[in-house]
């Protein structure tokens, strides 16, 4: 029984260390093809998959979500470190609107049209919450693969926003899959949830802020060997992010505000050994993501739903997105080009597949259909809008010039790790 044990976490091992090995290997071609390195990752995923020439049959919803829940807080974490508090002072106005109103916004236009369609109301919220944030990591890599960068404060709320998002996302998934699981009607949406909402979120931020400046102190303090300081960030992060959750609060907000004090209180040989060793942390995680979610799809499946997922993703992208954008930033001096290409960079990746795995593997009557839909979803997202970004800014004339050696470039390097 031993002998098999150990043969088959040998195998597992093996396996996966060549599927990452293989996926790193094989990115510079996607970035070389313009193409979102997350499809690489998924695709590779569902090749070695029970309908690819891998066979391998994996369909544990549960291992997925339990590992997919830690590698988003290390991801955010990442993307914490990687945001700076200047570019949060540039656009804080708008990208927390777009974070919250507008998540909201995008959500209830895409559960009302879906609605009308025959979709029962509130598993058409349901549907509508979980592609609700956007997912900026790709976008930074198809921009950053073709040498472009963005004028004014375009790229700043992007990456503010794509940061703050989650959070929002994951709360209203989370409330509408327990009224789904419950049978409730639509009447069961009240104004209780807003509080709860405010009482996640601001747990969330005082357990981020807080946890950020203990953290940071404790770099500053400590004289640990090279190479200690990114393991006391992760445990740090790690330790905050199931802290906040038993609390009430948003553990991912947490950790995400976290990375971003931790890194505006450091500075030398520490803030650098923090980025590189979470950059690779986030790269890892997401990875390992795309790789599992890949392996979770069974091709033949998604068929019988492309209609539908075709239908929610022109919505999406089409309506919803641009609606929320426009009404959300309506208040601040966008200019017309400017709300156009923050409309169409709102892509969708790892964490609405991610968030669908919810209402499947909780007791409710949500099945494998209403992952399959989200999967397609996020596909037409990264195929139609991730092929488009570069050309699309240049269209635009967002692009701006070179600096070398100047601040700007790290930035979308760093954050740029985020899934």
């Amino acid at each position: 029984m031993a002998e098999s044990l150990d043969l088959t976490v040998d195998l597992s091992v093996l396996l996966v260390a060549c599927l990452v090995l293989i996926s790193v290997l094989l990115s510079p071609l996607a970035t070389r093809l313009g193409a979102p390195i997350l499809l690489l990752f998924l695709g590779i995923g569902m090749l070695v998959g029970q309908d690819g020439p891998g066979g391998f049959e994996f369909n544990d919803y549960d291992l997925v979500y339990d590992i997919g829940s830690i590698a988003l807080a290390v991801i955010l974490f990442a993307g914490g470190l990687g945001t700076r508090v200047r570019d949060i002072r540039v656009c804080w106005g708008p990208a927390l609107v777009m974070a919250t109103i507008g998540v909201a916004l995008t959500a209830g236009i895409v559960g009302v049209s879906v609605w009308l369609f025959g979709m029962p109301l509130l598993l058409a919220l349901l549907l509508g919450s979980v592609v609700g944030s956007t997912d900026a990591a790709a976008t930074f890599l198809l921009l950053q693969g073709r040498g472009i960068r963005l004028r004014g404060r375009v790229m700043e709320t992007i990456v503010v926003e794509s940061g703050l998002n989650d959070p929002m996302a994951i709360f209203l998934t989370l409330v509408l899959v327990s009224l789904v699981d419950a049978g409730a009607g639509v009447d069961a949406l009240s104004w209780d949830l807003a509080g709860s909402f405010a009482l996640q979120i601001g747990v969330g931020a005082l357990t981020g802020i807080a946890g950020g400046l203990l953290l940071a102190l404790l770099i500053n303090r400590l004289p640990l060997a090279t190479g200690l300081f990114g393991v006391l960030g992760l445990a740090g992060a790690l330790a905050l992010f199931q802290g906040t959750q038993l609390f009430g609060g948003s553990g991912y907000l947490a950790v995400y505000l976290c990375g971003v004090v931790v890194m505006d209180r450091i500075g030398g040989e520490r803030r650098s050994e923090l980025d590189i060793t979470h950059g690779s942390l986030a790269w890892l995680s997401q990875i390992l993501m795309f790789l599992l979610l890949g392996l979770l799809v069974t091709p033949h499946e998604l068929t019988s739903e492309a209609l539908a997922a075709a239908g929610v993703a022109f919505l999406l992208i089409f309506v919803a997105r641009p609606l929320a954008v426009a009404i959300g930033l309506a208040p601040f001096r966008y200019t017309p080009k400017e709300r156009l290409f923050i409309a169409w960079v709102g892509l969708r990746g790892a964490v609405p597949i991610f968030l669908a795995i919810i209402p499947v593997v909780s007791p409710g009557p949500v099945d494998d259909n209403f992952f399959n839909i989200v999967f397609l979803v996020v596909i037409a997202s990264l195929v139609l809008q991730g092929w488009t970004i570069p050309w699309l800014a240049r269209r635009l004339d967002l692009q701006a010039p070179d600096e070398p050696g100047g601040e700007e470039a790290p930035a979308a390097d760093r954050k740029s790790s985020r899934g």
